[in-house]
Parts: structure tokens; C-alpha cells; sequence
């Protein structure tokens, strides 16, 4: 897969993500919780794929390390006004896994194995 280093304007069509800051009252107990929405049309949100495949997909020990270093991860920023409507907030996409390494930042949780 051949990498792009120059970065930009890769969602075409409409795409709109935002945080949902949510609270619920029951026999006095509240309860806080965020969501984050993802809505878009059938372009914006085929678009969204599209980069997650290409993020997925690249073998980031391949990349320059220029472009690249050792221990970075791959990602993408969403700009509201840019990629994203001017209602979304900013969006960071990317790779887990350090370049080289392989090794996840410190504040990942894994989910519990079933």
C-alpha cells in the first residue's frame, strides 16, 4: 500500500461527529455517561470506512521513517469545517499499535475476554 504522507480532506461527502454528554436520575442516583454519535450520508460515511481500511491496512514498519518514526502510530485528524460538518468535534483516527514495537500507549484498558 503506497502511504500518504500529505494529509487531508479525505472525507468526501457529510460526516458529523460529536460527543453526547448524557444524565439520568432514578431514586435520587444520577448517573453521567458520554456517547459518541457518528452520522453521515451513504458518501461521507463510506468515505470514514474507507480511511479506517487504510489505516488497518498499512504496514507501518514500511513507512519512512521521516514520515514515520520508530514507537509513532499512524493516524489521521477530522477538522470540523474541513473533513467533518462544522457541527462535529475534532477526530483523531489511529493505529494502536506503535510503529516497530508494537506496543500500545500506557493509558489503553483492554476489554475483559469472554
Amino acid at each position: 500500500m503506497k502511504y500518504k504522507h500529505i494529509k487531508g480532506n479525505e472525507i468526501k461527502g457529510d460526516l458529523d461527529i460529536f460527543v453526547s454528554h448524557n444524565e439520568d436520575e432514578d431514586n435520587g442516583v444520577i448517573t453521567k455517561w458520554n456517547e459518541v454519535l457518528i452520522h453521515g450520508n451513504p458518501e461521507g460515511l463510506k468515505s470514514l470506512a474507507k480511511l479506517l481500511l487504510e489505516i488497518a491496512e498499512l504496514n507501518q514498519d514500511e513507512v519512512e521513517d521521516k514520515y514515520l518514526p520508530s514507537g509513532a502510530r499512524e493516524h489521521y485528524h477530522l477538522t470540523p469545517n474541513i473533513e467533518l460538518s462544522k457541527s462535529s468535534n475534532s477526530v483523531i483516527i489511529g493505529r494502536l499499535d506503535a510503529k516497530e514495537t508494537g506496543d500500545f500507549y500506557d493509558r489503553f484498558i483492554p476489554k475483559d475476554k469472554n
